[in-house]
């Protein structure tokens, strides 16, 4: 009974998105699929790394975060990361500071879906660059032992600059075929609006890219191990980069 109720959860969640991505801020390129799963006491030292190659001779912008993370209690995550960029002719600088919170809203397994809670202020480096603030549901689901779907709508708000008022929708779908531990595979898609909450941008405008992805978990000694994911993303919209290679590696323990 329990796959049906899955199948039945996954479907009245991701058939809207997927309505919605053709029509659907810019995701940066070390950007990665939230998971609304909380581990309680677990504690993380997180890098993520992402490099997209523009269209048209735009010039090929990388990105890499490293921050530190823990699980305060069954329902809450929080983690804090500086951000570096690098883009010609700039250099390598750094970039911004931002605080990720996550909230379980759900008992895992309890419900055919377990739903969450994401919460993201961001600091851009720049005396007038203002504040940027991620918020939106976080949504995972198995439709089987091996399958497992995500899906997750985010709004990006602007405070304190030029694009004060200014919100930007995004959503992020994944699916991922559990194989073995060490090494899973899926695919998934990221994607924005490229304008403003109800005001979007014309198709041409807006960036949506999917491809294939890996995932693993590797156990270390004691409460210990190593967990990665890894995209190759192609954009399939004219406004999206030509092409996005995208990783997170994370040593987590307790």
């Amino acid at each position: 009974m329990k796959t049906p109720l899955r199948f039945t959860a996954a479907k009245l969640f991701l058939c809207p998105l997927f309505g919605l991505a053709p029509a659907t801020a810019l995701a940066g390129p070390a950007d990665y699929i939230y998971s609304p799963l909380v581990e309680e006491g677990e504690r993380e030292i997180d890098m993520k790394l992402g490099t997209a190659r523009g269209k048209d001779g735009e010039p090929r912008e990388s990105v890499t975060t490293l921050g530190y993370g823990i699980g305060v209690n069954r329902w809450w995550f929080t983690e804090v990361y500086v951000v570096a960029k690098n883009q010609s002719p700039d250099g390598t600088f750094y970039d911004a500071v931002e605080w990720e919170n996550k909230f379980q809203f759900t008992e895992r397994g309890k419900y055919p879906f377990e739903a969450g809670f994401l919460l993201e202020i961001e600091k851009p480096k720049g005396p007038k660059s203002g504040w940027e603030v991620k918020w939106g549901p976080l949504f995972q689901t198995d439709l089987s032992s091996k399958i497992q779907l995500n899906a997750n709508l985010l709004v990006k708000s602007h405070f304190d600059s030029d694009e004060t008022g200014v919100n930007e929708f995004l959503y992020q779908l994944q699916a991922k075929y559990r194989y073995r531990r060490e090494f899973e595979f899926g695919v998934q898609a990221l994607g924005d609006s490229g304008g403003t909450w109800g005001n979007w941008a014309p198709g041409r405008e807006q960036s949506h890219r999917v491809g294939p992805a890996i995932f693993g978990k590797i156990p270390l000694s004691g409460q210990s191990y190593f967990r990665y994911n890894a995209g190759w993303l192609f954009g399939v919209s004219p406004g999206a980069p030509e092409q996005t290679l995208r990783a997170q590696l994370e040593y987590a323990f307790f």
